[in-house]
């Protein structure tokens, strides 16, 4: 067999090395940017760091689906079966935005899993220098938060998947 066409043809981590590695790196992604979206929660600037936290989640969710393989779109290049059987794990793992199209309303969704953060986090703006410390702590484990329990819903897809490569295509 080609092992360029099996390189090709795998696109969900195999093996609990494999999806612990890519886990590990969707950690380290969310944590930097985590960290960026808590720096701008420090600003005094209500609503800032809303849009900053749904910007942040619009664009990390999609990377950590396709580190795992999970896009639609590498959904999609799979055979019909093996779409199935990626459809089968999603929602037999409850993944919410595993294997979906990302968009602001689907973040919305996500960010009211943790409204109560959020609110607090804008309540403390109003706080001087102590509300910014207290917005930029929430915003921080907020994200950390929605994030893990993508990158958790994603590794169990993952395993449930395990799917071995095709024999030698024609």
């Amino acid at each position: 067999m080609n092992s360029a066409v099996a390189a090709d043809w795998v696109v969900v981590p195999v093996g609990e090395a494999d999806i612990e590695a890519v886990a590990a790196r969707c950690r380290r992604l969310v944590t930097k940017r985590a960290l960026l979206a808590a720096g701008v929660a420090v600003l005094p600037v209500p609503g800032l760091d809303w849009l900053t936290d749904i910007g942040v989640l619009v664009r990390l969710l999609p990377e950590i689906n396709a580190e795992f393989g999970l896009t639609p779109e590498q959904i999609e290049r799979l055979a019909p079966q093996h779409k199935v059987a990626v459809y089968k794990a999603i929602s037999a793992g409850g993944g919410l935005v595993v294997g979906r199209m990302i968009t602001r309303d689907v973040v919305l969704g996500l960010l009211r899993a943790v409204g109560v953060r959020l609110t607090a986090q804008q309540a403390a703006k109003f706080v001087p220098v102590a509300g910014q410390a207290v917005s930029a702590a929430l915003t921080f484990s907020a994200l950390k938060w929605v994030c893990e329990q993508h990158i958790r819903q994603c590794m169990a897809v993952a395993r449930l998947l395990e799917l071995p490569p095709p024999s030698d295509l024609p």
